[in-house]
Parts: C-alpha cells; structure tokens; sequence
C-alpha cells in the first residue's frame, strides 16, 4: 500500500536507509573473508531480498502495483517509466542484479584485485564493497521515494 502522508513517506525513506546501512557493512565485511567469489554470492544473495523489501516498503513491488485501482496504476508505471528505474515494480532476479553489479563493475574489479593485498587490500576491498552497496541500495530507495512522492502530489 502506498504511503498516505509525506510524513509517513519520510519515515519509509529512514528505515529503508537504515535497511540498506546494515546490508552495506555486512557487504563490507564479507569482503573481508579470502574465498574468491564469496562476497560477490553475497552481495547478490543480500540485494536479491534487499530490493524487494525496499519497494514493498514503499508500496511500490510489482503485486502491490497490481492492486492498484487503474488511474493510480497507471500513473505509477507512468512514473516508473519516466524513472528509468531497473527495479521497481519488476520481479528482481539474479541476472538483473548482475547487471546492475556491472554498472558497478569497476568498484567490483578493484574490489576482487585488491583483496589479495595482505591487510591494505582486504581493507580496501571492505571499502569498495561497502560504497558499492551502499550506492546500489540507497539509489533504488531515492527512485522509490520519488515516484511515491509524486503519486501523493499527482494522485490528491
């Protein structure tokens, strides 16, 4: 359901960034454990529960939309369209993940490189992998906010 009020939207957007904070430092830390691949299957694993949490959060997961009566349906493909957003309203997959770890793809190679470093590189890894989280969790949680602030202000 969507949010009714713009308070209710902004407490929404602070547990979302709190959600997203704790996914970040566990990304972190998983990039921490010596196992090649390992934080990548997690950092995947955690955003595969992390986006859809955030959009049904938001009111905004593709059964929600569904039940939407038709012009507020409307209005938020619409709004998702224009958005350009990867994510909402969609069902989420491994492979749009991937994809999405690819725009990412630098920080990720550095991340992977690096990690074999005695010490630094571990750290530096921690670093890469916690920014990349992050970015990926707290942009998918603006779009979401967004498009949910713009339906109250279209839809009233």
């Amino acid at each position: 359901m969507l949010p009714k009020t713009l308070e209710e939207l902004d407490h929404i957007r602070k547990d979302c960034y709190c959600m997203v904070a704790v996914r970040a430092v566990v990304s972190g830390s998983a990039s921490l454990i010596p196992i090649p691949g390992t934080d990548i299957a997690a950092d995947v694993g955690m955003l595969l529960q992390l986006i859809p949490a955030i959009s049904k959060r938001f009111g905004l997961d593709k059964e929600q939309i569904n039940q939407f009566d038709p012009h507020t349906k409307a209005l938020v493909l619409r709004l998702i369209q224009a958005a350009g957003s990867r994510f909402i309203g969609k069902l989420v997959t491994e492979q749009v993940i991937l994809q999405i770890l690819k725009k990412v793809g630098l920080r990720y190679t550095t991340k992977q490189i690096v990690k074999y470093i005695p010490f630094v590189g571990q750290a530096t890894s921690a670093v890469v992998g916690f920014s990349a989280m992050w970015y990926v969790g707290n942009s998918h949680v603006e779009d979401c906010y967004e498009i949910a602030r713009r339906v109250l202000e279209e839809g009233s």
